[in-house]
């Protein structure tokens, strides 16, 4: 399956995750940790360990470097 995931202010590419992937997979491409972000998806946040179930999420960084 192929997810768009869009990390807010950064980028956004195309993830190929297995049938059963859950949302924190979709982070792994990007170097992200669950701790650290928020996935969303039609705005509202999902759990991590959820199954992907939509082929869109937004991922929100809670903590920035500075």
């Amino acid at each position: 399956m192929d997810v768009t995931v869009e990390v807010v202010g950064e980028e956004t590419r195309a993830v190929r995750v297995a049938d059963d992937a859950t949302y924190a997979d979709l982070l792994a491409p990007f170097d992200l940790s669950p701790h650290e972000v928020s996935v969303l998806v039609e705005g509202r946040p999902v759990p991590e360990d959820q199954p992907v179930e939509t082929d869109r999420v937004k991922v929100l960084r809670l903590i920035k470097g500075g």
